[in-house]
């Protein structure tokens, strides 16, 4: 998904825009089939795939149980995605753990919890009308922070837009750009320390807020277990998340 330009502005519609947006966890065949084929026309679009009569997008990490795949869909239309790893000292798999691994895996050992965003793409068309779209996406990765209570922030960047993730949402590159799994463009990894930025954030970009109600809507799974909020670390190997 390419970054606006003018931030600012973008988040100030946001924070309007809110009110047209649902997050829809995708759970059916049909439900991941349409993100799959709108991260191939977003990936083509941008030239980061090559053309491919499947027109789909998809890998070993979207069905696990530490990935949520989310479609927005802005007055009833799918316009973005995004999908959300949480990363653990038990639960080790996403594809920047696959592609940065020397730099997660120590951190995995200290048993920090890391928030993975990847597969982040728009409609082509609808991106072009909502300059604030981008945010409205973005937004899911600091709700997981927060529901996680995450010691570190991700985002796959490509090089000409590390300096827009520096400057607006406080990133700084723990990788130079590689090739990625499945991806014809390099990109590096950045990261956010959550807790030192979570207020400088929130305070800079309110839409960035959720409620604790929000937040179990989209992570909380049915087989999961609740911790109690002042318990940091997930106990057992499935992700046990808090509010």
């Amino acid at each position: 998904m390419r970054s606006p330009v003018v931030a600012p502005r973008a988040f100030s519609r946001g924070l309007e825009l809110l009110d047209q947006v649902d997050y829809r966890l995708a759970q059916t065949p049909a439900e991941k089939e349409e993100l799959y084929n709108l991260r191939y026309r977003a990936y083509l679009r941008e030239g980061a795939v090559k053309e491919s009569a499947e027109q789909r997008v998809t890998d070993q990490y979207d069905d696990l149980e530490n990935s949520w795949t989310f479609g927005v869909y802005l007055d009833g239309e799918l316009s973005s995605s995004v999908r959300i790893s949480v990363l653990t000292s038990e639960w080790r798999e996403s594809c920047s753990a696959e592609a940065f691994g020397e730099i997660l895996h120590p951190r995995l050992d200290r048993h920090q919890v890391i928030i993975d965003p990847a597969r982040f793409v728009a409609d082509p068309d609808r991106a072009r009308r909502a300059p604030e779209l981008p945010y409205v996406t973005v937004r899911l990765a600091y709700m997981a922070c927060e529901y996680f209570s995450a010691d570190l922030g991700l985002a796959i960047v490509r090089p000409e837009h590390q300096a827009f993730y520096r400057r607006v949402f406080f990133h700084e590159t723990i990788a130079e750009p590689r090739l990625f799994p499945g991806l014809l463009k390099p990109v590096g990894l950045m990261a956010a320390d959550f807790p030192t930025m979570r207020d400088k954030v929130f305070t800079r970009y309110p839409m960035m807020r959720s409620s604790a109600f929000e937040r179990r809507m989209l992570f909380e799974r049915e087989h999961h277990v609740l911790q109690q909020p002042t318990i940091k670390r997930f106990e057992r190997p499935s992700i046990v998340p808090h509010s």
